[in-house]
């Protein structure tokens, strides 16, 4: 076990009223914020103790870029052949396929995910895979690529580029290659509303937890969050205004599919809690995280990898990101100091971690800490 996290539950603040959802199934889009949603739903498991769908063996996702299917799930078919494991949490990488998650998850999940604009979604994804896609390896840069994207973009290779064009699209198990027809775009959408019960937006992350916590009747500091996987300034890259126009075009359906649930989503704010309470709630969260950040980070400010001082707490570092990470207070006491882990655990570690803990009789999972 990576790390000895205790059961203790963090400081009791904005007590929900009704019993919390605990079946919850988030489908983890690709460069979203979704690795601090992936970190809240992990804390909420391991504070409630909750059943994980960890991937099996030595995996870190749910087989993608591949279709999900049930099997690769650590323990699914424990109770004996024809009889499946249910788990209470389902948020690691995977490409969206309902049938095969209705085995995994029980009846009535609250199931949710999370889109970004694809303008600062692929500039993300470019820099991060920009050593393992082959649509990307040739391109000095992103301008460069979109300015003529099908000199670099084979279609025929399939998943090998599906972080290149329209990936969260891909992300629903929808195709990525599709034409963008109004019919089609219209049918994949209804189907992405009738599966999911909230689709948030992460350039409004502070408003999409307060929405996401009213749903889900959790406390807020169930919510509250670090941002996680985040990349330093200087590997963030800006594009020309006919760049970011050319990302609308070469991503067509995730154009679509984002501008449609951002619209949705500020329909679900102003139905469910209304302006005033939104931004009295939001007030409440971004407190907590300025408490939160004086009491557990070391210069309450994010480190590149050379200065995290805990080999464990390193991200994964990945193509041209420079993936940042924390360094914790010293001194903390034992509840605290718990606590503040969990909040900054990478990804990577506390999936290794939970695996642990739910499948002690398995090897640990090992922890790659670079990648291509």
């Amino acid at each position: 076990m990576l790390f000895t996290l205790g059961g203790t539950q963090s400081l009791l603040s904005g007590e929900a009223k009704g019993p919390p959802v605990t079946n919850v199934m988030f489908l983890k889009t690709h460069k979203t914020a979704s690795s601090t949603v992936f970190n809240i739903l992990f804390r909420f498991a391991e504070t409630h103790n909750l059943s994980v769908a960890l991937p099996t063996g030595s995996s870190f996702h749910l087989g993608y870029p591949w279709l999900f299917l049930a099997r690769y799930v650590e323990g699914v078919e424990q109770d004996g052949p024809g009889l499946q494991q249910r788990f209470n949490i389902m948020c690691n990488h995977l490409r969206f396929n309902l049938p095969e998650v209705q085995k995994v998850m029980p009846k009535g999940t609250f199931y949710f995910s999370i889109l970004r604009n694809p303008i600062f979604q692929l500039e993300s994804s470019f820099i991060y895979y920009k050593n393992h896609v082959p649509a990307f390896q040739g391109a000095k840069s992103l301008n460069v690529f979109l300015a003529s994207p099908w000199a670099y973009y084979n279609e025929s290779l399939g998943l090998q580029n599906v972080y290149a064009r329209n990936n969260m699209w891909f992300d629903l198990g929808f195709d990525n290659n599709a034409p963008a027809e109004e019919s089609y775009v219209r049918a994949r959408l209804a189907d992405v509303e009738q599966r999911f019960q909230l689709v948030l937006i992460a350039e409004y992350f502070d408003e999409s937890m307060v929405l996401l916590r009213h749903l889900l009747r959790w406390r807020l500091d169930d919510v509250v969050s670090f941002r996680l996987n985040s990349r330093s300034q200087r590997s963030i890259t800006s594009l020309t205004p006919e760049s970011q126009e050319r990302v609308k075009r070469w991503c067509a359906l995730d154009w679509r599919l984002y501008q449609h649930f951002n619209r949705t989503f500020w329909f679900r704010v102003g139905a469910e809690l209304g302006p005033r309470q939104l931004r009295s709630e939001v007030a409440l969260l971004r407190a907590r995280r300025r408490e939160l950040t004086a009491l557990c980070l070391q210069d309450g400010e994010p480190k590149n990898d050379s200065q995290i001082t805990d080999p464990r707490l390193r991200p994964y570092q990945a193509g041209k990101a420079d993936i940042l990470g924390y360094n914790l207070r010293q001194g903390l006491d034992n509840e605290t100091l718990q606590m503040c882990l969990r909040m900054v655990i990478p990804e990577l570690q506390y999936t290794a971690h939970l695996y642990a803990l739910q499948f002690p009789e398995k090897p640990p999972k090992s922890i790659p800490l670079w990648g291509p």
